[in-house]
């Protein structure tokens, strides 16, 4: 292990994402739309939607376009998903509360941003999606919603109120340039083939084939065609359940820590995961409030990766979350 890089370090899929609307692999119509919709809606243009959907397969450069659409018109960017506004409440509180405030950091507006609607169900969540419609039609600003599948039943009426712009599948040929240019970029001599076949086994999902590169080339100088058959296998060895089982049965930071490399999702992802299995790891009050404290510390270090570009920082966030929720443990693992 003495001198290996650890890929938690720093995801390329962040440290080398597009940073205009132009680099929107395959999808610059739909940023495009996206861009001249919260432009229309912040200078009071009749006639417009006043929310924007976005719809498309994962890692087809949904939450990406929002980013940057946020960044070039110098927008307070409030992001939020569905684990954050799983009751009626929480959206009048957090969505409302931001829809109708004013900027705190003086920028010119505010572009709020609810993804991963496909998390709302449509029974347990009774009333939140009857919430999301009161907030937008309330709003000051741009809202902009983003799902993989908009045409569930349950979203019938949030589309009758709402811009409709689809995001496709990313094409293969277009995901072996992006692959192309982060190997280039890390210094990674790649063989045609290999880049081929990641693009193909990505299925359209950028940010996978991004994720799959990494976990072959991070340290290594070349890579091989060859090296895809190890891809395959320590994927199918690190789903995310088996990633969850070893996480809170460890028995240090260390351990919980290793139990993520090669984890399928990204490390924003796998701390949602941490995050709705703490209440059902642990029914002890005490056990969640020690995992959902350094969760917490956890999260404040993902922010300043994120706004300061300090991947550094990374490996601490990890041992921060993943250490915190192992720890957290008083008595036998029980999954």
């Amino acid at each position: 292990m003495q001198g290996r890089r650890n890929p938690l370090s720093g995801p390329w899929s962040e440290r080398f994402k597009p940073t205009t609307l132009r680099e929107v692999a395959s999808n610059y119509a739909a940023a495009e739309q996206l861009e001249q919709w919260v432009k229309g809606r912040l200078s009071g243009k009749a006639g417009l939607k006043k929310a924007a959907f976005l719809s498309g397969p994962p890692g087809t450069g949904k939450t990406l376009a929002v980013g940057i659409v946020a960044r070039s018109l110098d927008l307070d960017l409030i992001e939020m998903n569905a684990s954050d506004f799983r009751t009626e409440e929480l959206v009048e509180k957090i969505a409302g509360g931001a829809a109708l405030q004013a900027s705190l950091f003086g920028k010119k507006g505010k572009l709020i941003f609810l993804d991963e609607l496909d998390g709302i169900s449509g029974r347990q969540d009774r009333g939140v999606l009857s919430a999301i419609i009161r907030v937008i039609k309330e709003s000051r600003f741009p809202i902009v919603m983003a799902a993989n599948d908009p045409w569930d039943p349950k979203f019938r009426p949030l589309r009758e109120i709402c811009e409709m712009i689809q995001f496709r599948r990313i094409r293969s040929p277009s995901v072996e340039v992006q692959l192309k240019r982060i190997a280039r970029l890390n210094g990674l001599e790649v063989d045609e083939e290999l880049v081929k076949r990641l693009a193909e086994r990505s299925g359209g999902d950028l940010r996978a084939a991004i994720n799959d590169l990494q976990m072959l080339g991070d340290g290594k100088k070349t890579l091989k065609d060859s090296d895809v058959g190890m891809l395959a296998a320590r994927l199918q060895e690190r789903g995310i359940f088996d990633v969850m089982k070893e996480v809170f049965s460890a028995d240090g930071v260390l351990d919980a820590k290793l139990a993520a490399e090669g984890a399928t999702v990204d490390p924003e992802m796998l701390f949602q995961w941490v995050n709705e299995n703490i209440p059902n790891q642990y029914p002890d009050a005490r056990e969640r409030a020690y995992a959902f404290n350094w969760l917490s510390k956890a999260d404040v270090f993902m922010g300043r990766v994120k706004r300061k570009q300090m991947w550094e920082l990374m490996g601490y966030s990890f041992e921060l979350a993943l250490g915190g929720a192992a720890l957290a443990r008083r008595g036998e693992y029980r999954y």
